[in-house]
């Protein structure tokens, strides 16, 4: 297994993560880490699920060993839209005043 210096240990100190989705049924539960990779188009993280005893896998991003979203870091949850979110209201009003001009 590929050890990550980012991964947080429990208490054994065995790598583990954290669901942090919160519309997961699993949100808020711990688990040993066993592997992370690149897998369906994604980076996921894989662990044992304990009442059936499958490995399962999530998206990291559903995870605490995800990056923090820089949207919420940077202007500390007071932005209202991200960049790119501007950007399409940008174009989309840009679109409606050419189509208005166009009727009148």
């Amino acid at each position: 297994m590929n050890e990550l210096s980012t991964t947080p240990d429990n208490t054994n100190g065995e790598p583990c993560l954290t669901v942090t989705h919160p519309f997961h049924p699993l949100f808020g539960q711990t688990f040993p880490l066993l592997s992370q990779s690149y897998a369906w188009g994604e980076e996921r993280v894989f662990f044992a699920d304990p009442q059936t005893s499958k490995v399962r896998s999530l998206p990291l991003a559903w995870t605490n060993l995800a990056l923090p979203d820089p949207f919420r870091v940077v202007p500390g949850d007071k932005a209202v839209l991200r960049f790119e979110d501007l950007q399409q209201l940008v174009q989309f009003l840009r679109q409606e005043r050419a189509h208005n001009r166009e009727d009148h």
